[in-house]
Protein backbone atom coordinates (compact mmCIF):
# COMPACT_ATOMS: atom_id res chain seq x y z
CA UNK A 1 0.00 0.00 0.00
CA UNK A 2 1.49 3.34 -1.00
CA UNK A 3 0.39 6.95 -1.36
CA UNK A 4 -1.54 7.17 -4.63
CA UNK A 5 -3.96 9.84 -5.85
CA UNK A 6 -6.55 10.23 -3.03
CA UNK A 7 -9.23 10.91 -5.63
CA UNK A 8 -8.67 7.57 -7.28
CA UNK A 9 -11.55 5.85 -5.52
CA UNK A 10 -15.13 7.06 -5.46
CA UNK A 11 -15.66 6.32 -1.75
CA UNK A 12 -16.29 8.50 1.25
CA UNK A 13 -15.51 8.04 4.92
CA UNK A 14 -18.01 8.61 7.70
CA UNK A 15 -19.11 7.50 11.14
CA UNK A 16 -19.53 3.72 11.22
CA UNK A 17 -19.88 1.08 13.88
CA UNK A 18 -16.87 -1.21 14.15
CA UNK A 19 -16.64 -3.21 10.95
CA UNK A 20 -15.41 -6.79 11.42
CA UNK A 21 -12.93 -8.13 8.91
CA UNK A 22 -11.16 -11.36 7.95
CA UNK A 23 -7.92 -10.92 5.97
CA UNK A 24 -6.41 -13.54 3.66
CA UNK A 25 -3.02 -13.02 2.01
CA UNK A 26 -0.02 -15.32 1.80
CA UNK A 27 2.31 -12.30 1.77
CA UNK A 28 3.01 -12.09 5.51
CA UNK A 29 4.28 -8.52 5.35
CA UNK A 30 1.23 -7.38 3.41
CA UNK A 31 -1.12 -9.19 5.77
CA UNK A 32 0.51 -7.68 8.86
CA UNK A 33 0.46 -4.24 7.26
CA UNK A 34 -3.22 -4.48 6.38
CA UNK A 35 -4.07 -5.70 9.87
CA UNK A 36 -2.13 -2.85 11.49
CA UNK A 37 -3.88 -0.28 9.29
CA UNK A 38 -7.35 -1.66 9.99
CA UNK A 39 -6.77 -2.06 13.72
CA UNK A 40 -5.51 1.51 14.01
CA UNK A 41 -8.53 2.79 12.06
CA UNK A 42 -11.14 1.23 14.35
CA UNK A 43 -12.01 -1.77 12.19
CA UNK A 44 -12.12 -5.09 14.01
CA UNK A 45 -9.86 -7.77 12.50
CA UNK A 46 -11.24 -11.17 13.51
CA UNK A 47 -8.60 -13.29 11.76
CA UNK A 48 -5.75 -13.10 9.30
CA UNK A 49 -4.89 -16.20 7.29
CA UNK A 50 -2.74 -17.19 4.32
CA UNK A 51 -4.83 -19.48 2.08
CA UNK A 52 -8.25 -19.90 0.49
CA UNK A 53 -9.27 -22.88 2.67
CA UNK A 54 -8.24 -20.95 5.80
CA UNK A 55 -10.16 -17.90 4.61
CA UNK A 56 -13.32 -19.95 4.07
CA UNK A 57 -12.96 -21.60 7.48
CA UNK A 58 -12.31 -18.28 9.24
CA UNK A 59 -15.30 -16.67 7.54
CA UNK A 60 -17.62 -19.52 8.47
CA UNK A 61 -16.37 -19.44 12.06
CA UNK A 62 -16.68 -15.68 12.58
CA UNK A 63 -19.28 -14.37 10.05
CA UNK A 64 -17.39 -11.10 9.44
CA UNK A 65 -18.85 -8.00 7.86
CA UNK A 66 -16.11 -8.11 5.20
CA UNK A 67 -13.57 -10.60 3.90
CA UNK A 68 -10.47 -9.04 2.35
CA UNK A 69 -9.01 -11.68 0.03
CA UNK A 70 -5.88 -11.55 -2.08
CA UNK A 71 -6.64 -12.99 -5.51
CA UNK A 72 -3.44 -15.05 -5.63
CA UNK A 73 -3.56 -16.85 -2.28
CA UNK A 74 -2.97 -20.62 -2.36
CA UNK A 75 -6.22 -22.34 -3.21
CA UNK A 76 -7.46 -19.37 -5.31
CA UNK A 77 -8.84 -16.22 -3.68
CA UNK A 78 -11.62 -15.90 -6.25
CA UNK A 79 -12.78 -19.43 -5.52
CA UNK A 80 -12.76 -18.57 -1.81
CA UNK A 81 -14.88 -15.49 -2.56
CA UNK A 82 -17.44 -17.64 -4.36
CA UNK A 83 -17.63 -20.16 -1.52
CA UNK A 84 -17.94 -17.46 1.14
CA UNK A 85 -20.62 -15.63 -0.85
CA UNK A 86 -22.66 -18.82 -1.14
CA UNK A 87 -22.36 -19.64 2.57
CA UNK A 88 -22.57 -16.10 3.97
CA UNK A 89 -24.56 -13.87 1.60
CA UNK A 90 -24.50 -10.97 4.08
CA UNK A 91 -20.70 -10.91 4.23
CA UNK A 92 -19.12 -8.41 1.85
CA UNK A 93 -16.01 -9.36 -0.12
CA UNK A 94 -13.16 -7.15 -1.27
CA UNK A 95 -10.42 -8.58 -3.46
CA UNK A 96 -6.82 -7.36 -3.26
CA UNK A 97 -4.86 -7.81 -6.47
CA UNK A 98 -1.34 -7.24 -7.75
CA UNK A 99 -2.78 -6.29 -11.13
CA UNK A 100 -5.80 -4.67 -12.73
CA UNK A 101 -6.34 -7.28 -15.42
CA UNK A 102 -9.88 -7.04 -16.73
CA UNK A 103 -10.48 -10.78 -16.88
CA UNK A 104 -9.47 -11.19 -13.24
CA UNK A 105 -11.71 -8.33 -12.12
CA UNK A 106 -14.68 -9.75 -14.05
CA UNK A 107 -14.05 -13.19 -12.54
CA UNK A 108 -13.94 -11.68 -9.04
CA UNK A 109 -17.15 -9.71 -9.53
CA UNK A 110 -18.79 -12.78 -11.04
CA UNK A 111 -17.83 -14.71 -7.91
CA UNK A 112 -19.65 -12.15 -5.77
CA UNK A 113 -16.98 -9.61 -4.86
CA UNK A 114 -18.20 -6.16 -3.80
CA UNK A 115 -14.85 -4.53 -4.41
CA UNK A 116 -11.65 -5.07 -6.36
CA UNK A 117 -8.65 -2.95 -5.39
CA UNK A 118 -4.95 -2.97 -6.15
CA UNK A 119 -2.49 -3.90 -3.43
CA UNK A 120 -0.80 -0.57 -4.15
CA UNK A 121 -3.81 1.26 -2.70
CA UNK A 122 -2.91 3.66 0.10
CA UNK A 123 -3.77 2.80 3.70
CA UNK A 124 -6.31 5.63 3.84
CA UNK A 125 -7.98 4.55 0.63
CA UNK A 126 -8.22 0.96 1.80
CA UNK A 127 -9.98 1.97 5.01
CA UNK A 128 -12.35 4.23 3.09
CA UNK A 129 -13.04 1.45 0.56
CA UNK A 130 -13.87 -1.09 3.27
CA UNK A 131 -16.17 1.30 5.11
CA UNK A 132 -17.89 2.15 1.84
CA UNK A 133 -18.42 -1.55 1.08
CA UNK A 134 -19.77 -2.08 4.60
CA UNK A 135 -22.37 0.61 3.82
CA UNK A 136 -23.46 -1.22 0.70
CA UNK A 137 -21.34 0.62 -1.85
CA UNK A 138 -18.89 -0.88 -4.32
CA UNK A 139 -15.15 -0.25 -4.30
CA UNK A 140 -13.54 -0.06 -7.73
CA UNK A 141 -10.90 2.29 -9.05
CA UNK A 142 -12.08 4.78 -11.65
CA UNK A 143 -10.05 2.93 -14.26
CA UNK A 144 -11.69 -0.39 -13.44
CA UNK A 145 -15.13 1.23 -13.33
CA UNK A 146 -14.55 2.55 -16.85
CA UNK A 147 -13.51 -0.92 -18.01
CA UNK A 148 -16.60 -2.45 -16.43
CA UNK A 149 -18.85 0.04 -18.22
CA UNK A 150 -17.15 -0.71 -21.54
CA UNK A 151 -17.66 -4.43 -20.97
CA UNK A 152 -21.39 -4.03 -20.44
CA UNK A 153 -21.66 -1.70 -23.41
CA UNK A 154 -19.96 -4.32 -25.56
CA UNK A 155 -22.18 -7.09 -24.21
CA UNK A 156 -25.22 -4.95 -24.94
CA UNK A 157 -24.17 -4.48 -28.56
CA UNK A 158 -23.75 -8.26 -28.86
CA UNK A 159 -27.20 -9.09 -27.45
CA UNK A 160 -29.19 -11.25 -29.87
CA UNK A 161 -32.57 -10.20 -31.28
CA UNK A 162 -34.84 -12.14 -33.61
CA UNK A 163 -36.94 -10.65 -36.39
CA UNK A 164 -39.04 -12.23 -39.14
CA UNK A 165 -38.31 -11.39 -42.77
CA UNK A 166 -40.17 -13.09 -45.59
CA UNK A 167 -41.75 -15.43 -43.09
CA UNK A 168 -38.36 -16.64 -41.87
CA UNK A 169 -36.76 -15.92 -38.46
CA UNK A 170 -33.49 -13.98 -38.63
CA UNK A 171 -31.19 -13.52 -35.62
CA UNK A 172 -29.30 -10.24 -35.36
CA UNK A 173 -27.07 -8.58 -32.80
CA UNK A 174 -28.47 -5.45 -31.17
CA UNK A 175 -26.11 -3.27 -33.24
CA UNK A 176 -27.11 -5.03 -36.45
CA UNK A 177 -30.76 -4.43 -35.56
CA UNK A 178 -30.06 -0.72 -35.04
CA UNK A 179 -28.33 -0.49 -38.41
CA UNK A 180 -31.13 -2.50 -39.99
CA UNK A 181 -33.59 0.20 -38.95
CA UNK A 182 -31.40 2.81 -40.70
CA UNK A 183 -31.30 0.60 -43.78
CA UNK A 184 -35.12 0.56 -43.81
CA UNK A 185 -34.95 4.37 -44.00
CA UNK A 186 -32.35 4.09 -46.78
CA UNK A 187 -29.89 6.21 -44.82
CA UNK A 188 -26.42 6.42 -46.41
CA UNK A 189 -23.44 4.65 -44.86
CA UNK A 190 -21.76 7.91 -43.85
CA UNK A 191 -24.82 9.07 -41.91
CA UNK A 192 -25.14 5.74 -40.09
CA UNK A 193 -21.46 5.84 -39.17
CA UNK A 194 -21.83 9.36 -37.81
CA UNK A 195 -24.90 8.46 -35.74
CA UNK A 196 -23.19 5.51 -34.04
CA UNK A 197 -19.73 7.10 -33.95
CA UNK A 198 -18.16 4.18 -35.77
CA UNK A 199 -16.22 4.00 -39.03
CA UNK A 200 -17.87 3.57 -42.41
CA UNK A 201 -15.86 0.35 -42.80
CA UNK A 202 -17.53 -1.01 -39.63
CA UNK A 203 -20.96 0.00 -40.92
CA UNK A 204 -20.29 -1.80 -44.22
CA UNK A 205 -19.19 -4.88 -42.30
CA UNK A 206 -22.47 -4.86 -40.33
CA UNK A 207 -24.50 -4.33 -43.50
CA UNK A 208 -22.68 -7.23 -45.16
CA UNK A 209 -23.52 -9.47 -42.18
CA UNK A 210 -27.16 -8.33 -42.21
CA UNK A 211 -27.45 -8.92 -45.97
CA UNK A 212 -25.99 -12.41 -45.62
CA UNK A 213 -28.38 -13.29 -42.76
CA UNK A 214 -31.35 -12.05 -44.80
CA UNK A 215 -30.27 -14.23 -47.73
CA UNK A 216 -30.09 -11.18 -49.99
CA UNK A 217 -27.58 -10.68 -52.80
CA UNK A 218 -26.73 -7.07 -51.90
CA UNK A 219 -27.86 -4.09 -49.85
CA UNK A 220 -30.50 -3.01 -52.35
CA UNK A 221 -32.04 -6.49 -52.37
CA UNK A 222 -31.96 -6.52 -48.55
CA UNK A 223 -33.85 -3.22 -48.44
CA UNK A 224 -36.49 -4.60 -50.81
CA UNK A 225 -36.91 -7.62 -48.54
CA UNK A 226 -37.33 -5.36 -45.52
CA UNK A 227 -39.93 -3.20 -47.26
CA UNK A 228 -41.89 -6.29 -48.24
CA UNK A 229 -41.95 -7.60 -44.64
Amino acid sequence: MDGHDPGRFEVLDGPDAAVSVVIADDDVGMRIGVRRVLDSSGLKVLADVSSAPEAIAAALATSPDICVLATDIPGNGILAAERIRQALPATKIVMLSESEREEQMFAALGAGADGYVAKSISAEQLVHALRAVARGEAALSRRMTARLIREFQTRGSQRRLQITVGGQPVELTAREFEILERMRREEPTAKIAEQFRISEVTVRRHISAITRKLGATDRRAAIQLLKAS
